[in-house]
């Protein structure tokens, strides 16, 4: 699956993080590839999150799931709005829409969360602190652009959805199955279906915050740091008023704080681990009975390839020079795996693509086997089959 009518430097120039964009006919030839029994379905399932937004201005409700089947048959056919999270962690076709956006880094990826609405359903005008491309799957949706906003924007009291106090449209769109409209963060949209059977899969990338950066990576640091780590001042001279704090101590205290902060290869294997952590790790892929290195050796020797469980997350940081496979630090699932040589290429292949074919060559590889052998029994991967009835 590709993007038609679309040129990702372009875009990445010209739109990224900085306007939308509508992309007509991006999917030509487009297969919706989830019915909305289906999606309904997952709704009901425990474990998934799953939101039902009814009514309209000044009658905003939020129902969170699971969500009961017959619930639906008393909704009616106008004003209701059902979204469900992480789709793409359950139903391959909907992760195979992640593929054509991978020209943005995999670890800014949140997940594909599905909407379907009746007729004039939506969640009401509001802006998100995230990317996100919005692929129409059936029915028509009506989008309407608005202005910037940020933190100060005004909102409507409401414990569940961030509604704007005011909404001023720009831009209006109807858009068609296989269209394609990018948003960025804070800009204020509204989306509204235009007759039945509306399903809208959102792509979504998440950016973390500066608060969100400063807190956790100073967490880390504290949990390594002893009470013998002290302010020192050898050599102290007396001074003319010791109710000030003077120039030289500050420093001091400052170079404290900062040298620690400051520790890239500390921030780097944090921030590893941090960005993969799995945000649904309900969806287990663990096998019954932990598989040996034995096993994985044969099944690598018979041209075995791997997937990736959906639901798992990987990232790796190059370590020095990369000669002779060179080094890697590979994150998965928040665990940090050290990796060299032909190993290190094998965790670069496990970050590349949801399916590997493994070199023959790995089976005979202790290393490989062992790192292989851990993310099987972690569910992180497995080895692909046809009949794979994995949830």
């Amino acid at each position: 699956m590709t993007l038609h009518n679309f040129d990702p430097a372009t875009f990445l120039r010209d739109h990224w993080q900085q306007r939308p964009l509508l992309i007509r006919q991006a999917f030509p030839g487009w297969v919706n590839p989830l019915e909305p029994d289906e999606l309904a379905g997952l709704a009901g399932e425990a474990g998934v999150e799953a939101r039902l937004i009814t009514g309209g201005t000044g009658t905003w409700a939020v129902e969170h799931g699971p969500i009961a089947a017959k619930r639906f048959s008393r909704l009616g056919n106008k004003d209701w709005t059902l979204l469900v999270q992480a789709v793409d962690h359950q139903v391959p076709d909907v992760a195979a829409l992640i593929a054509p956006f991978r020209f943005i880094p995999n670890w800014r990826i949140d997940d594909v969360m599905v909407s379907y609405a009746a007729d004039g359903g939506g969640v009401g005008p509001h802006f998100d602190q995230y990317d996100v491309f919005l692929v129409q799957g059936s029915g028509n949706r009506r989008w309407r652009i608005g202005q910037r906003c940020d933190d100060a924007t005004p909102l409507l009291p409401h414990a569940d959805l961030r509604l704007l106090a005011e909404f001023q449209a720009t831009e209006e769109w109807l858009l068609e199955p296989g269209d394609v409209l990018y948003l960025p963060p804070g800009v204020a949209h509204d989306g509204v279906a235009v007759g039945d059977d509306c399903m809208t899969y959102s792509i979504g990338f998440r950016a973390p915050s500066r608060h969100e950066l400063i807190g956790l990576w100073v967490d880390e640091i504290l949990s390594g740091l002893t009470e013998d780590d002290r302010y020192a001042d050898p050599g102290l001279a007396a001074q003319p008023n010791p109710g000030e704090i003077i120039p030289d101590a500050l420093a001091r205290l400052q170079a404290m704080v900062i040298a620690a902060v400051a520790d890239r290869t500390g921030f780097a294997d944090w921030f590893g681990r941090h960005t993969t952590e799995r945000k649904y790790p309900e969806v287990d892929w663990r096998p019954e009975a932990p598989a040996s290195a034995q096993e994985v050796r044969r099944a690598l020797a018979e041209g075995a390839a791997l997937e990736r469980n959906p639901a798992s997350r990987f990232a790796f940081v190059e370590q020095g020079e990369r000669q002779d496979g060179g080094a890697v630090l590979l994150f998965v699932d928040g665990q940090r795996h050290a990796c060299t040589g032909l190993v290190a290429d094998l965790a670069r292949q496990l970050c590349a693509s949801d399916l590997v074919e493994i070199a023959p060559a790995l089976a005979s590889s202790e290393t490989a086997v062992a790192l292989m052998t851990t993310l099987i029994n972690e569910g992180s991967i497995a080895f692909a089959a046809e009949d794979d009835d994995r949830d």
